[in-house]
């Protein structure tokens, strides 16, 4: 096999329609738009959900939601992902997702630790926020949890 002999798979590839080019092609004349009308014109149609002036389905269903633009975001680790660290590390948050224990995002406001799982280890833990349980948990492994 050469790279001059490769060629798609039957009717892999489809020929594109020739309009306008006589009777004989299936498409001439009025090239597939049949006879006057709106979509027979140049940019003929209309707009996507337009309903032919009834009420449209998005003005009738009602609004729902609200995005809280004060809202704060934060890379968030649980308790249990803390013990795959050596004993007396300190535990930052730049640290956390070169370890790719924490997917890294734009607009995060820092650190944010919970309590799910047990901690084995003692850790010093740098973050912005601590979940109460988390705090009692990393204190009570023998860690220091400091608020960054």
């Amino acid at each position: 096999m050469n790279i001059q002999t490769l060629s798609p798979a039957p009717g892999a590839r489809k020929a594109p329609k020739r309009l306008g080019r006589g009777i004989g092609s299936g498409l001439g004349k009025t090239s597939g738009k049949g006879h006057k009308g709106q979509w027979a014109r140049s940019g003929g149609g209309v707009r996507p959900g337009f309903e032919g002036g009834q009420m449209p389905i998005y003005r009738k269903l009602p609004k729902r939601g609200f995005h809280n633009k004060w809202r704060r975001e934060y890379l968030i680790v649980k308790l249990s992902d803390l013990n795959k660290l050596d004993d007396n590390t300190v535990v930052t948050a730049e640290g956390l997702i070169e370890l790719g224990l924490v997917k890294y995002f734009e607009d995060n406001r820092g650190l944010k630790v919970l309590g799910n799982g047990t901690l084995e280890k003692k850790l010093t833990v740098q973050a912005a926020k601590f979940t109460q349980s988390a705090k009692e948990a990393i204190e009570k492994a023998g860690g220091k949890a400091e608020v960054v």
